[in-house]
């Protein structure tokens, strides 16, 4: 079995050493990869230069998220073609023998794996993880939400069935939704864990949101987001948000990024939803409502060791 990785970057000399390094970690070995590059300007290609990468190149103008993944699957030969976001990391050896055993059921279209913060990422961010992305895994789920910050799909079925190039954002929701009314199955996969990083900024934030929702209602023109839900999100997540960080004894600390990071993230959905689809009842909790009010369990432990990273700098000094 071949693999490919088909990583989307641009200007990510922060993180992309960390992911690389992670998959030279992998139990899974037969593996090409794949750096779709959108115009970096900083040391990102010097760095993938010291690992066994091929770079493609995609002019920044061209950019959308479809468009760069169905360029650099083009260039890879894989059966299976593994998504990842330059600024995750796998936590463990067998993120890709886990991410894709699910492809012996041959149903089995698309696998996602779970995702978590790290120091870096603003705590309400860290509670969208622990929702979106739960500690027990689903084979058969049934649903499209996915994420291709850490993804897999069949090469097979892409090459009928090829990412949508002119949405702002949720070409993995669109083409899972594609794909499921085929007949085939989509799998969560919380034993394939990464690191994802960000360090957003409040207008990052919004924009990410904005065209997310903007995507939404091109997917699902007959659902809406009014001020009403506005308020009933920006309420209730800041509540669960304040509860969980003060069991944990952080409420001080990450209060005011709280309130920002959930306005941000509210604000930026109502008015893309302006600007602009169907959202079934079942996605709009899974993207918008908390869980419950209680705090987070700790993740189940597992009977094998984490990747032990190298700091950074460490790395990036004997890279020169």
């Amino acid at each position: 079995m071949r693999t490919s990785i088909v990583i989307r970057a641009c200007n990510e000399e922060k993180h992309i050493s960390r992911l690389l390094e992670g998959i030279a970690f992998q139990t899974q070995k037969d593996i090409e990869i794949i750096l779709v590059d959108s115009g970096s300007t900083d040391s990102t290609l010097e760095i993938a230069s010291q690992y066994p990468v091929q770079v493609v190149h995609i002019q920044p103008e061209e950019f959308t998220f479809g468009y760069s993944l169905n360029h650099g699957i083009t260039q890879s030969h894989g059966e299976f073609i593994v998504i990842a976001s330059a600024h995750i990391y796998p936590v463990y050896p067998d993120w890709l023998e886990r991410l894709l055993a699910p492809f012996v059921d041959p149903q089995v279209a698309l696998t996602y794996g779970k995702q978590r913060g790290n120091s870096l990422n603003k705590f309400s961010e860290q509670q969208v993880f622990h929702h979106w992305y739960p500690d027990r895994s689903q084979i058969h789920q049934p649903y499209p939400f996915c994420n291709n910050a850490n993804a897999a799909i069949r090469r097979s079925l892409w090459e009928s069935h090829r990412y949508n190039e002119t949405l702002p954002g949720l070409e993995d929701l669109e083409w899972a939704q594609r794909i499921m009314a085929q007949g085939y199955a989509v799998s969560y996969i919380a034993e394939a864990e990464v690191v994802h990083v960000h360090e957003e900024t409040p207008p990052a934030v919004y924009n990410r949101y904005r065209r997310e929702a903007m995507a939404f209602k091109r997917l699902f023109p007959q659902e809406h987001y009014h001020l009403w839900d506005l308020i009933h999100n920006l309420s209730t997540n800041i509540a669960s948000d304040v509860w969980n960080a003060a069991q944990q004894r952080k409420l001080v600390s990450h209060l005011g990024e709280i309130f920002w990071l959930r306005w941000m993230q509210f604000w930026g959905t109502y008015k893309g939803y302006r600007q602009s689809g169907p959202l079934t009842w079942k996605l709009r909790q899974t993207f918008y409502y908390p869980r419950s009010i209680n705090s987070q369990t700790p993740s189940p432990i597992r009977g094998i060791s984490p990747i032990q990273y190298r700091p950074n700098e460490e790395i990036h000094t004997q890279q020169r």
